[in-house]
């Protein structure tokens, strides 16, 4: 189950990011994301030692990633010699089954919705006009894939986020999703676990740093 989530996972966040599709690779899939400080990133299904090391030993390119479901203690003495595991870009892979709810947003904010390239996207603005919460969804069947969900530091603990979230659920049930899957930092899943997601397995960031040669 918990390889299944992360494939999807994986689909999901190309869609959102728009970034080409997934490209298999015998020990799971690879991104192409061209962005700055990450090159790719490889997303590994299984967490065994003979799957992190065979796509460790794919990479000649700095900053490339990988992602696999487990804890970062663990995988890390399994990466050969230039990588390292970022415990500030390790997370978690969460999952809920979408349930009918009624988003209440709070006085004084208005939200503003749009779809392109079959991502939905939701923002959330105070009465300035000022940005004060985000988030953004990819569809695939019946799963949905929620993304870059953010609150402002100054519009925090106001109950956006969980907005936010509930919106996005609200609208991938009417377009036939019933899974909500996401990756969640740790101020995050303290959110998501409030509104009925469940932890399925941590997800460790590595990244090959290679040390520069003088």
């Amino acid at each position: 189950m918990v390889a299944e989530l992360v494939r999807t996972w994986a689909a999901g966040w190309a869609v959102s990011r728009r970034t080409p599709p997934p490209v298999v690779r015998p020990w799971g899939v690879y991104l192409d994301v061209r962005g700055p400080g990450q090159v790719g990133r490889h997303v590994l299904p299984h967490a065994t030692e003979s799957a992190v090391r065979a796509a460790a030993a794919s990479v000649s390119v700095p900053d490339t990633w990988l992602k696999v479901p487990a804890e970062a203690e663990g995988v890390e003495p399994w990466l050969p010699e230039g990588w390292v595991v970022d415990k500030e870009e390790s997370g978690y892979l969460m999952a809920v089954d979408l349930r009918p709810a009624a988003p209440a947003l709070p006085d004084g904010y208005a939200p503003t919705t749009g779809t392109r390239d079959g991502v939905t996207f939701l923002r959330v603005h105070d009465g300035t006009g000022a940005l004060a919460a985000q988030g953004q969804m990819a569809v695939l069947g019946e799963a949905a894939v929620v993304d870059r969900v953010v609150t402002a530091p100054a519009h925090r603990r106001r109950g956006l986020g969980g907005y936010v979230m509930r919106a996005l659920a609200r609208d991938a049930l009417a377009r036939g999703a019933r899974l909500g899957v996401l990756g969640a930092t740790d101020d995050g899943r303290a959110l998501y676990e409030t509104l009925g997601w469940t932890l399925r397995a941590p997800l460790a960031a590595c990244v090959y740093r290679p040390r520069e040669v003088p």
